[in-house]
């Protein structure tokens, strides 16, 4: 007879754990999740290493002559619009908005025309092109889309039966781009629950977090624990510092509105002579846009192109070089990049650009060390633009390894989210995604008047 008090595992629950680990159907799905992990952390650290290679050209491009973009990088990026529209479609933009739209189609084929290994390769090569012409893109957001398709293609091999399982694989994959590009986990998992799918369901935390951290441990095995701007242990005091907070979050907020409402007004259409022309002869635009980010790059003194990592790290460091024109002409370099067509993201160049604008309001805060001003403009342009704070102030506190600034990024954060919805009451990523979607389900059919007998 059993002694009182004994627990015995019901055989019912003893033949589910077995099935659990020796069904083959399990393991296929289990070498597919980590499988996608690894690829998708390998193609994010060779894109990170074609993207710099492609700024180096760019560069050694400006050491024949600074005059040599007003023709190169209008021809590129027509080069570039082109190919996209011809060979790539579904490759243009940043891709976040696509893996968003993605997430919340229903039919496959609708899916397909948003993720896939074609649209994964056109991004890559489409966007190195790009930076190798002087545009003003980042990588982030179409790492987003690449890993996105890789998880999707996976999901179509090993024949997942629940579309919720699909949903989660998309998500898992967007999430370890972010992860991989910035080489923040953290930040892959805040920006999925976040940004893309704005809930977190039981059924995928575990598909997301395993994704992310196979994906993360590719990249620390590789590149090693790095982070994008070095170690900064710049600090705020609790009195005077903290003004900084309330100005850096008001202006970024502000800021990053703007950015964002200026966006969404071009892709509904830019008015007259130049909406026409971006209608009717995209490619002929584009190579507009690329004359006039040359423009913007002789009056900064080349600063505007590429990422805008190195200007970043720059002004991080308290380095001089760069005008206090730079954040303003970045941000407009980085609208009319976006605007052309062309595959890239703004992840980067929006750090960027609120480096600019930290380092404008530093001058102005002489009682707060310029350093931390320049993070938290950073921060409150990031969100102000992506309208999801959390990540912005994640992102930045893993790019910075700052610990010691986390509360006063985390209060710029949502100071800037709170003022850029006020300016542009629509957040980015979702209403591009909504537009997609759009494009993707054809309206319902008039209905057919009754016959009056």
């Amino acid at each position: 007879m059993p002694f009182k008090g004994a627990v015995f595992m019901p055989k019912r629950v003893i033949r589910r754990s077995k099935y659990l680990w020796f069904s083959l159907r399990l393991w296929r799905r289990r070498i597919a999740f980590w499988g996608g992990g690894v690829s998708i952390g390998i193609v994010a650290i060779l894109f990170a290493l074609g993207s710099e290679q492609g700024n180096h050209l760019f560069n050694r491009l400006l050491a024949i002559s600074p005059l040599l973009p007003l023709l190169v990088t209008p021809l590129g990026m027509a080069l570039v619009l082109a190919m996209s529209r011809r060979y790539f479609p579904g490759s243009q933009g940043s891709g976040i908005p696509q893996t968003i739209a993605a997430i919340k189609v229903l039919d496959n084929e609708g899916r397909h025309s948003l993720l896939s290994l074609r649209i994964a390769a056109g991004k890559i090569f489409l966007t190195l092109l790009a930076l190798m012409s002087g545009a003003s893109v980042g990588r982030e957001g179409p790492t987003v889309q690449i890993g996105a398709s890789i998880m999707y293609t996976l999901s179509r091999f090993t024949r997942f039966s629940r579309p919720e399982m699909e949903k989660g694989l998309i998500l898992a994959g967007g999430a370890a781009g972010v992860a991989a590009a910035f080489n923040t986990p953290l930040a892959g998992i805040v920006f999925a629950i976040e940004e893309m799918s704005r809930s977190f369901e039981e059924r995928t935390s575990g598909t997301v977090l395993t994704t992310v951290i196979v994906s993360g441990l590719i990249s620390l095995a590789w590149l090693g624990n790095y982070t994008y701007f070095g170690h900064t242990s710049t600090a705020l005091d609790l009195g005077r510092g903290w003004i900084a907070v309330a100005v850096c979050g008001i202006a970024g907020g502000v800021m990053g509105g703007l950015f964002s409402r200026v966006l969404l007004a071009a892709a509904s259409g830019l008015p007259g002579r130049a909406g026409r022309l971006m209608r009717d002869k995209p490619v002929r635009f584009a190579a507009l846009c690329g004359f006039a980010l040359a423009l913007l790059g002789l009056l900064s003194g080349n600063a505007t192109y590429g990422t805008g990592y190195p200007e970043a790290r720059q002004l991080l460091e308290g380095g001089g070089g760069l005008s206090q024109t730079y954040g303003l002409l970045k941000m407009l370099a980085t609208i009319v990049s976006y605007i052309s067509g062309i595959p890239g993201g703004i992840f980067a160049p929006s750090l960027a650009v609120g480096a600019g604008f930290g380092a404008n309001l530093s001058v102005l805060m002489p009682f707060a060390p310029a350093g931390a001003v320049v993070i938290l403009g950073m921060v409150a342009y990031f969100a102000g633009v992506v309208q999801a704070p959390i990540t912005a102030f994640v992102i930045v506190m893993e790019m910075t390894d700052n610990s010691q600034l986390i509360l006063p990024l985390m209060a710029t954060a949502f100071i800037a989210h709170a003022t850029s919805q006020l300016v542009c009451p629509k957040p980015l990523y979702k209403t591009m995604a909504e537009g997609f979607m759009r494009r993707l389900v054809p309206p319902p059919a008039p209905a057919e008047e009754k016959k009056i007998l």
